[in-house]
């Protein structure tokens, strides 16, 4: 198995064209693609900077060209889980094609996507990364090659790395940006190369409110975490 992450950006995906006029974010696991209408159903959580910015978003989305239905399941505040559909675009074209399929969920913002696909074989996930060339930007963050012992290591602990994923998901864009600038910044580190006080000063906020960014956060990371370690399956 080929493992691919790629940052993609599509000129015909809803999502992203959605992103880029408006201060949203999509993030999805669960999609069921019909085949013989091309169309992709997704049930899909939008966060959107603040109240304004969701509903602005979620009617650009609705308006869109290429969608084919749009349900507001649930919402609060500046949070909605929507149930769409859209119409087949290019990548997902040549990702199906080529027999590739998706291993993880979908992170649109800012215009591009977080894809996670795989392929069963090295000549065709280069036929498919050249083909994709033709009418989308993209960047392969991270390329692995799997053999068999790998791959069913994966498998059998899946469930702990969903439960990882969804912890990440569950941070909202605050808490996402805080640890990863205290990550980046060296506030985890001994000794820190940053403080309350610096990190503070970058998202121009008080020590308190960084400072509780940043225990919200990690709790939700490290709940999820342990979870994860509950259920790992080392052959043991």
């Amino acid at each position: 198995m080929i493992s691919l992450q790629m940052d993609m950006v599509q000129y015909d995906c809803p999502y992203i064209d959605t992103t880029v006029q408006n201060d949203v974010s999509f993030y999805a696991r669960q999609w069921d693609f019909n085949p013989a209408s091309e169309v992709l159903e997704t049930r899909i959580m939008v966060e959107g900077d603040d109240r304004g910015a969701l509903d602005n978003g979620l009617r650009t989305l609705r308006d869109h060209s290429n969608m084919h239905g749009y349900d507001l399941l649930r919402r609060d505040g500046d949070l909605a889980l929507i149930r769409s559909r859209i119409g087949q675009t290019d990548a997902m074209g040549v990702i199906r094609d080529r027999d590739g399929y998706i291993t993880g969920p979908f992170e649109i913002d800012a215009g591009s996507e977080t894809w996670h696909v795989g392929f069963d074989r090295e000549r065709i996930a280069d036929g498919a990364l050249s083909e994709l060339d033709r009418n989308n930007d993209f960047d392969v963050e991270s390329r692995e090659s799997m053999d068999l012992e790998d791959y069913y290591d994966l498998m059998r602990n899946v469930d702990p790395a969903i439960s990882l994923l969804d912890g990440c998901r569950e941070l909202s864009r605050t808490e996402r940006e805080t640890l990863r600038s205290a990550v980046a910044d060296g506030y985890f580190q001994t000794p820190r190369d940053a403080t309350l006080s610096t990190l503070a000063d970058e998202f121009d906020v008080s020590k308190m409110a960084v400072s509780k960014n940043l225990r919200r956060g990690e709790r939700k990371v490290l709940g999820r975490v342990i979870d994860a370690i509950d259920d790992l399956d080392v052959g043991q």
